[in-house]
């Protein structure tokens, strides 16, 4: 019998929260395609990419978590989570990562055939991330290319083409999220180390992975930044990418080496807030850049 309590044990298993690192610049990439062919935006386009997301993200949680197991019940940091603690099958996990990535293929379908043709290289490098830690510590920049596929698939989404914004805004993106993944690993610099994981922590050390998240939280801010120069976006462009520097800034004063006790906050709490201003206040300022080309 599905409970609300079951239901609210897998939202956590696939930290529904999130979302929010990859969603807002999902729904910036349709704002950008929509700025450039106005003509070919639908709303039902708009929700298939936000379900898209979903399905897709869901999946790659649940097969992480699934994968993850028996790490998972030997590290303390992470043995009470959902299947460790036994309050999820793993072959619950499984299924429910089959099960999203079946629906993220359908939706892709919907939406066009470049979409469907795609879906599963978006598996192999969102699922294959998972696997990424066992060989490489550039486990990383896989996991920051999963999450830039997001304003390029949406973007696909709507025009069947790519265009040099959206592998500007992917490619700031990728910086992002590898410089925070790595900044979260520091947790377990101890740990990959005993049990041969790869992680840039564990093989370079932790002020050396601090310096390098910093730098590429730099190559981030840049490259969003170069953005607004090269398409002339407004001031909410701006002011979105003053606030999202800011936070990228207060976070690394919080995380450095001789203490990284407030990384929980640094990493979730900052860095969802950095992604959802600076999504949203782009968005708005795309949009209205349309509605004034429009007039």
């Amino acid at each position: 019998m599905i409970t609300y309590q079951k239901i609210a044990l897998y939202f956590n298993l696939i930290r529904f929260s999130h979302t929010i690192f990859a969603m807002p610049f999902a729904i910036l990439g349709t704002a950008i395609a929509y700025l450039h062919y106005p003509h070919l935006f639908t709303w039902d386009k708009f929700l298939y990419i936000i379900l898209c997301m979903f399905f897709a993200r869901s999946s790659a949680m649940a097969f992480n978590r699934y994968l993850d197991k028996d790490i998972d019940k030997l590290n303390p940091r992470t043995k009470n989570r959902e299947i460790p603690s036994d309050k999820i099958k793993a072959a619950g996990a499984l299924w429910l990562s089959i099960i999203n990535a079946a629906l993220f293929s359908y939706f892709a379908y919907l939406l066009n055939p470049l979409c469907f043709y795609l879906s599963p290289v978006v598996l192999l490098v969102i699922l294959g991330y998972s696997y990424t830690k066992r060989f490489t510590w550039l486990c990383h920049l896989v996991l920051g290319i999963g999450l830039a596929l997001a304003p390029i698939g949406a973007y696909i989404a709507i025009t069947g083409e790519i265009h040099q914004s959206i592998l500007l805004i992917s490619s700031a993106v990728l910086l992002w999220v590898s410089g925070f993944d790595i900044i979260y690993a520091l947790q377990d610099e101890a740990f990959d180390k005993a049990h041969q994981l790869y992680s840039i922590p564990s093989f370079f050390g932790r002020k050396n992975s601090i310096y390098l998240s910093r730098l590429l939280h730099f190559l981030s801010a840049g490259l969003f930044l170069f953005n607004l120069y090269v398409h002339h976006f407004g001031y909410l462009y701006f002011i979105g990418w003053l606030v999202f520097s800011l936070l990228l800034i207060y976070e690394h004063h919080l995380v450095h080496p001789k203490d990284i006790s407030k990384i929980p906050f640094a990493f979730g709490i900052l860095n969802g807030w950095a992604g959802l201003i600076f999504g949203l206040l782009s968005t708005i300022d795309i949009l209205l850049k349309q509605s004034f080309i429009q007039q």
